[in-house]
């Protein structure tokens, strides 16, 4: 059987996506070894042990200062940044991308606009966010919004134009105005293809997320990341950013499924 019509199972799937990982993880312990062998207090690639030794204190010892965990406080702290950034970012395409998919004239008007904003490189505009919004969370918050609803708006509103002009034309002829046009034509069909753009805009996310922590936070995962790599401690950044892509990952795979649930005509059927 020719490798183009074989089907792959979702056991097997689970399998061979793990492959590449594993070898990646002997690989890396492999060299890590070779390089301790060498030379026992170096620092680039930590040995697992280390990085566990290294980690416990983050995870089971308060910090003296604030009595809290800091890998959890730096956890919670990103996440809570990141959802607020999301959720923002989701309900302005939901809203913005149905007005400009739907009616031309203001797609006309706005879209150019849109457009404008999308292609600025986000981090350019992180001074000015910080000298308006001060260092505090709103900044930080309004990057990430700034980062992805853009291109999120883009893609949902595309997609809304691009959809069948009879289905349209159809719904007219049975009364329904620019409103229900929306809410009854075009929002079903623009809610998986919303998912899809969260699920593309999680990376560039983190990637502004991480970027506005380094320059001005007390607490979360890229400002540890950055805390700690002036003592060159890869015994806690390697931890910190595998951790992140374990979110990442994760955050996809739930809105994959609650893609599949939600709305199986638009996978083929698949539950």
């Amino acid at each position: 059987m020719r490798l183009v019509n074989r089907r792959i199972g979702r056991g097997n799937g689970i399998l061979l996506g793990a492959l590449p990982i594993v070898l990646l993880l002997i690989v890396y312990i492999v060299i890590a070894a070779g390089r301790h062998a060498a030379n026992p207090s170096d620092k680039i690639l930590p040995l697992p042990g280390g990085m566990v030794e290294a980690m416990s204190a983050l995870l089971f010892e308060a910090d003296p200062l604030s009595g809290q965990l800091v890998f959890w406080a730096d956890t919670l702290a990103s996440l809570q940044r990141l959802a607020i950034g999301v959720a923002i970012s989701t309900l302005s395409t939901l809203l913005v991308g149905l007005v400009l998919g739907v009616l031309p004239p203001v797609r006309a008007t706005f879209g150019p606009l849109v457009t404008g904003i999308a292609v600025i490189p986000p981090i350019a505009l992180l001074p000015i966010l910080f000298i308006a919004f001060g260092l505090g969370e709103t900044a930080k918050v309004a990057l990430i919004v700034i980062g992805i609803a853009p291109f999120m708006i883009r893609d949902v509103a595309g997609h809304i134009a691009a959809l069948p002009r009879e289905q349209m034309i159809k719904a007219q002829t049975l009364g329904a105005n620019s409103w229900q046009l929306m809410l009854r034509v075009a929002l079903p069909q623009a809610m998986p293809r919303l998912i899809q753009a969260v699920r593309l805009s999680l990376g560039p996310a983190w990637v502004f997320l991480i970027s506005a922590e380094a320059i001005a936070a007390d607490v979360g995962l890229g400002y540890r990341i950055f805390l700690v790599r002036r003592y060159l401690s890869m015994d806690i950044i390697i931890p910190y950013v595998a951790w992140i892509a374990v979110l990442a990952v994760m955050m996809d795979a739930a809105l994959a499924w609650a893609s599949r649930r939600g709305f199986p005509w638009a996978h083929g059927g698949q539950h």
